[in-house]
């Protein structure tokens, strides 16, 4: 009988090698399931509560848009200000729902409880839960205003406490639950942009972002930095260094959805690469190098994609070699100079 074997999907590679216990940038999985089925999402989610990876939704756009994007920032303003209850209408569904949460008794002493709850009593549930609400209501408090109206914040961050009171054995109570609240509510977000389409927007991005750094790299000769690429851009540096690493996500993704395109792809198409300025000015670089130090040398290759990998951020080179970027930017730009001078 013949048996199949199949390859693991782009996604589950990426997320496998993902250290059991990381953050995971929320826009980079946006990236990494872009067109995939349900299905698909379902087994990345399962993946990730199995390994014990979060969503880290701050790089997300805060108002995705939609129907309950004033609601949204209505929220968060009386949140910031304080102002909640007090603004909100007696008849208001996330007012009578605070008010009703408030009615919950909260009493006893959590490290008592968690003991009991090791020995296998699970009648301490409930009071664990009603003692660590206000943790809810705070991670919730913290994520108001990011595509999820606050009521359903809170109400995935509950179901999540339950998750973790149920499945806790050893260890810190208040840290084990919280990381059950978190990871919840940051699903619950990141589900809410991707429905929204932010999936597609990043998208956009990440070709305005290729644009513009193939751009630059032909008027400058050399690849842009982050600063002046964002200032291309109209973004932040923030924005502009996130984007800068959802696309390194994105090429690893084609990469491994296409991996014999290279070997495939005609000699014509070959030549037509060969002759764009990025990689004449890479090749010019490579004949000028020979009178640099080692370190010169490594921050150029990286920078420059030399050694056959794809041209890094100067964040991305600090990294490797140890130094920070604004490092790497003054070595690459004396570097540059000093080979100027020498051709």
């Amino acid at each position: 009988m013949l048996g199949f074997v199949f390859e693991p999907a782009p996604w589950e590679q990426a997320l496998e090698e993902l250290t059991p216990g990381a953050a995971l940038s929320a826009a980079r999985f946006l990236t990494l399931m872009e067109g995939e089925e349900e299905d698909a999402l379902e087994q990345a989610l399962d993946l990730l509560e199995e390994k014990q990876i979060w969503l880290d939704v701050r790089d997300l756009p805060r108002y995705p848009g939609g129907e309950a994007a004033v609601r949204l920032r209505r929220e968060e303003e009386l949140v910031k200000e304080h102002r909640l209850l007090e603004c909100l209408e007696e008849n208001d569904p996330l007012r009578l729902y605070l008010e009703e949460l408030a009615q919950i008794p909260a009493f006893g002493d959590l490290e008592a409880l968690a003991h009991r709850l090791r020995q296998g009593d699970r009648q301490v549930v409930e009071q664990i839960a009603s003692l660590m609400l206000s943790q809810v209501l705070h991670e919730a408090y913290g994520l108001v205003g990011r595509g999820v109206l606050l009521q359903d914040l809170i109400q995935e961050g509950s179901l999540g406490l339950w998750r973790g009171i149920l499945a806790y054995r050893e260890g810190d109570l208040q840290a084990h639950c919280l990381r059950y609240i978190r990871s919840a509510m940051a699903v619950a977000v990141t589900m809410q942009a991707r429905s929204c389409g932010v999936g597609q927007r990043l998208r956009q991005a990440l070709e305005d972002y290729r644009a513009v750094d193939e751009r630059l790299l032909s008027e400058l000769g050399r690849n842009p930095t982050l600063e002046e690429i964002a200032q291309e851009l109209h973004m932040t540096r923030e924005a502009t260094a996130a984007v800068a690493d959802m696309l390194e996500s994105a090429r690893d993704l084609a990469q491994a959805k296409r991996p014999q395109e290279q070997e495939e792809r005609p000699e014509e198409e070959d030549q037509a690469v060969e002759d764009t300025a990025y990689f004449q000015a890479r090749q010019r670089i490579g004949e000028l190098m020979t009178g640099l130090d080692e370190q010169d040398r490594q921050v150029l290759s990286l920078r420059f994609g030399l050694e056959g990998g794809k041209p890094l951020s100067s964040e991305e080179t600090g990294r490797r070699l140890g130094l920070t970027p604004e490092e790497v930017v003054a070595r690459e730009a004396a570097a540059l100079a000093k080979m100027r001078k020498n051709g």
